[in-house]
């Protein structure tokens, strides 16, 4: 196999996780899954990177605060997504922003495992 050229190597540098929450308060209930959803196929949390083509308009402007702040909009619509932290999430109250969960009054339900979450393979909320 040919080496690599030097215009493909790149550095990359990973960073802690932080907590990105919806922009605003989004309603507490919770949402049956479809039966599409509900297949095995779909129980395991799949990593991904994107890469995205350098935009010119877009120069001087950082790329992570770009997609963190559409994420947070886009979370507004689709809140099922937004999620909520359960028993054993890697987090710690102190980290919580703003008012999507208030651990005073939701401390009970921050406290307990999401019920059918033991069939997830790999699923960080239930291991």
């Amino acid at each position: 196999m040919a080496p690599f050229p030097s215009s493909l190597v790149f550095t990359v540098s990973r960073k802690e996780p932080t907590l990105v929450p919806p922009s605003k308060l989004t309603p507490r209930e919770l949402k049956q899954l479809s039966d599409i959803d509900d297949q095995e196929g779909f129980w395991f949390p799949v990593p991904v990177i994107m890469f995205y083509k350098r935009k010119l308009s877009m120069e001087g402007e950082d790329p992570v605060k770009v997609i963190r702040e559409a994420l947070v909009e886009a979370l507004v619509f689709y809140y099922p997504f937004a999620g909520r932290l359960i028993e054993d999430a890697d987090i710690e109250l102190n980290q919580l922003i703003g008012d999507t969960i208030d651990p005073g009054t939701y401390l009970d339900e921050l406290l307990h495992d999401v019920p059918g979450s033991e069939g997830i393979v790999g699923c960080p909320l239930s291991c």
